[in-house]
Protein backbone atom coordinates (compact mmCIF):
# COMPACT_ATOMS: atom_id res chain seq x y z
CA UNK A 1 0.00 0.00 0.00
CA UNK A 2 1.16 3.46 -1.35
CA UNK A 3 1.97 5.44 2.18
CA UNK A 4 0.99 9.36 1.66
CA UNK A 5 1.49 12.53 3.74
CA UNK A 6 -0.25 15.67 2.79
CA UNK A 7 0.24 18.72 5.23
CA UNK A 8 0.23 21.99 5.21
CA UNK A 9 -3.81 22.99 4.61
CA UNK A 10 -5.62 25.76 7.46
CA UNK A 11 -7.87 28.46 7.34
CA UNK A 12 -7.13 31.76 5.25
CA UNK A 13 -9.07 35.17 4.43
CA UNK A 14 -9.77 34.68 0.46
CA UNK A 15 -6.50 36.62 -1.11
CA UNK A 16 -4.31 34.77 1.03
CA UNK A 17 -1.88 32.20 0.34
CA UNK A 18 -0.82 28.57 1.43
CA UNK A 19 1.52 26.12 0.71
CA UNK A 20 0.95 22.48 0.87
CA UNK A 21 3.31 19.90 0.86
CA UNK A 22 3.65 16.19 -0.16
CA UNK A 23 5.50 13.17 1.48
CA UNK A 24 5.11 9.82 -0.20
CA UNK A 25 6.41 6.22 -0.80
CA UNK A 26 5.86 6.20 -4.52
CA UNK A 27 7.93 9.14 -5.44
CA UNK A 28 11.06 8.08 -7.18
CA UNK A 29 10.37 8.02 -11.05
CA UNK A 30 6.81 9.20 -10.45
CA UNK A 31 5.02 12.27 -11.63
CA UNK A 32 3.06 13.52 -8.74
CA UNK A 33 0.10 15.56 -8.95
CA UNK A 34 -2.76 17.30 -6.49
CA UNK A 35 -6.36 16.69 -6.58
CA UNK A 36 -8.88 17.78 -4.20
CA UNK A 37 -13.16 17.69 -3.24
CA UNK A 38 -15.09 20.39 -2.19
CA UNK A 39 -18.03 19.55 0.60
CA UNK A 40 -20.44 17.40 -1.53
CA UNK A 41 -18.57 17.20 -5.13
CA UNK A 42 -16.63 15.18 -6.21
CA UNK A 43 -12.96 15.05 -6.17
CA UNK A 44 -10.86 16.70 -9.05
CA UNK A 45 -7.44 16.90 -10.15
CA UNK A 46 -5.68 19.79 -9.43
CA UNK A 47 -2.33 20.04 -10.84
CA UNK A 48 0.75 17.68 -11.99
CA UNK A 49 4.25 17.74 -12.10
CA UNK A 50 6.27 15.06 -13.92
CA UNK A 51 9.28 13.01 -12.26
CA UNK A 52 11.98 15.35 -13.11
CA UNK A 53 10.33 18.55 -12.72
CA UNK A 54 10.56 19.55 -16.07
CA UNK A 55 6.90 19.36 -17.50
CA UNK A 56 3.93 20.79 -15.10
CA UNK A 57 0.19 21.29 -15.89
CA UNK A 58 -2.53 22.53 -14.37
CA UNK A 59 -6.33 22.72 -14.21
CA UNK A 60 -8.09 25.73 -15.90
CA UNK A 61 -9.47 26.94 -12.27
CA UNK A 62 -5.83 27.14 -10.90
CA UNK A 63 -5.77 30.53 -13.63
CA UNK A 64 -2.12 30.63 -12.63
CA UNK A 65 -2.36 31.13 -8.97
CA UNK A 66 -1.35 27.92 -7.58
CA UNK A 67 2.62 26.64 -8.32
CA UNK A 68 3.61 22.58 -8.21
CA UNK A 69 7.34 22.06 -7.65
CA UNK A 70 9.27 19.22 -5.93
CA UNK A 71 12.29 18.29 -4.62
CA UNK A 72 13.26 15.06 -5.55
CA UNK A 73 16.53 15.02 -3.25
CA UNK A 74 13.94 15.35 -0.07
CA UNK A 75 11.29 13.49 -1.89
CA UNK A 76 9.24 16.12 -1.41
CA UNK A 77 5.88 17.64 -3.81
CA UNK A 78 4.52 21.43 -2.91
CA UNK A 79 2.02 23.23 -4.11
CA UNK A 80 2.03 27.21 -3.37
CA UNK A 81 -1.14 28.55 -3.59
CA UNK A 82 -1.89 32.31 -3.52
CA UNK A 83 -5.00 34.74 -3.92
CA UNK A 84 -7.01 32.05 -2.71
CA UNK A 85 -10.84 32.13 -2.64
CA UNK A 86 -13.58 30.63 -1.17
CA UNK A 87 -14.60 27.94 -3.78
CA UNK A 88 -11.13 26.86 -3.20
CA UNK A 89 -12.20 25.61 -0.13
CA UNK A 90 -11.74 21.52 0.01
CA UNK A 91 -9.48 18.90 1.21
CA UNK A 92 -6.67 18.51 -0.77
CA UNK A 93 -4.57 15.07 -1.54
CA UNK A 94 -1.89 14.29 -3.63
CA UNK A 95 -0.35 11.19 -5.47
CA UNK A 96 2.20 9.42 -7.85
CA UNK A 97 0.71 9.06 -11.25
CA UNK A 98 1.20 6.01 -13.34
CA UNK A 99 4.42 6.78 -14.85
CA UNK A 100 7.12 9.54 -15.15
CA UNK A 101 4.93 11.97 -17.35
CA UNK A 102 1.65 13.29 -15.87
CA UNK A 103 -1.69 11.18 -17.51
CA UNK A 104 -4.21 12.99 -15.24
CA UNK A 105 -5.10 9.73 -13.70
CA UNK A 106 -6.86 9.44 -10.29
CA UNK A 107 -5.21 6.76 -8.03
CA UNK A 108 -6.44 4.04 -6.05
CA UNK A 109 -4.93 4.22 -2.98
CA UNK A 110 -5.61 7.89 -1.24
CA UNK A 111 -4.12 9.43 1.70
CA UNK A 112 -5.89 11.48 4.33
CA UNK A 113 -5.41 14.79 2.20
CA UNK A 114 -5.29 18.48 4.16
CA UNK A 115 -7.69 20.34 4.62
CA UNK A 116 -8.23 23.57 2.64
CA UNK A 117 -10.76 26.17 4.05
CA UNK A 118 -11.09 29.69 2.54
CA UNK A 119 -13.32 32.40 4.00
CA UNK A 120 -14.74 35.30 2.58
Amino acid sequence: QVQVEESGGGLVQAGGSLRLRCTASKFDGYAMAWFRQAPGKEREWVSCISASGGSKSDARFVKGRFAISRDNAKKIVYLQMRDLQPEDTGTYYCAADQSEYCSGSFPSDWGQGTQVTVSS
